[in-house]
């Protein structure tokens, strides 16, 4: 009988410092976007090495974030799967813990990181997509003044709707692309004044 994939995984201590590894992070991504996958398969699409990728998977094994897919494996080919979609935790998790709060900050700033290349890169395709995507795709901010309790009811709302589109679209519609959506709630910086440029005089 087929193991049922979870859909969320609150990371805990262990997980969280398996996790802060570049190409573990990457392995997980492309598990959950492309599905199953041998070492093989996933070292041809991140551009390493499978002796590499096989460590890695089973050091992510090891702490349950992926598994193997027994329904896929034949002989020595062994496929992985990302054990759950989505990955979550809160700042606040591992305020004990000096190990798992510098692993989780150096899984943020990777995001950080990762956001800006995917950016960059839409950057650089973006007139190869259709006018109506172009128009779809995009970033945005908004400032409010709101009270904390207010704000994690805003995020949850919003994931709320990412999971009811996603959940509602057919797999098989061929209108339909994968994108991903981010979001990202900080706290307002104070307004700084820009620094005289090289053509800008001092009053």
């Amino acid at each position: 009988m087929e193991e049922k994939k979870e859909r969320t995984v609150r990371i805990d201590h262990r997980q969280v410092r398996a996790l802060a590894q570049p190409l573990r992070m990457r392995l997980i991504g492309a598990l959950r976007v492309s599905g199953p996958a041998t070492a093989t398969a996933l070292a041809e699409m991140l551009g390493t090495n499978s002796g590499a990728t096989s460590y890695h998977l089973r050091q992510l094994a090891e702490v349950g974030l992926v598994v193997e897919d027994p329904d896929l494996g034949t002989g020595r080919q062994r496929y992985w799967r990302a054990a759950h979609d989505v990955t979550n935790w809160e700042a606040s998790d591992f305020d004990d813990d000096p190990d798992a709060r510098a692993a989780i900050e150096w899984i943020e700033a990777d995001y950080v990181r990762f956001f800006a290349h995917h950016a960059d890169r839409w950057f650089a395709q973006r007139h190869q997509w259709a006018p109506a995507w172009r128009d779809a795709f995009g970033m945005g901010d908004f400032f409010m003044r709101i009270p904390v309790e207010r704000l994690e009811a805003i995020k949850a709302e919003v994931f709320a709707v990412f999971e009811r589109h996603r959940d509602e679209t057919a797999p098989d519609d061929p209108d339909a692309e994968m994108v991903q959506l981010y979001l990202a709630a900080f706290p307002l910086a104070p307004v700084v004044p820009l620094a005289p440029g090289p053509t800008e005089e001092k009053p």
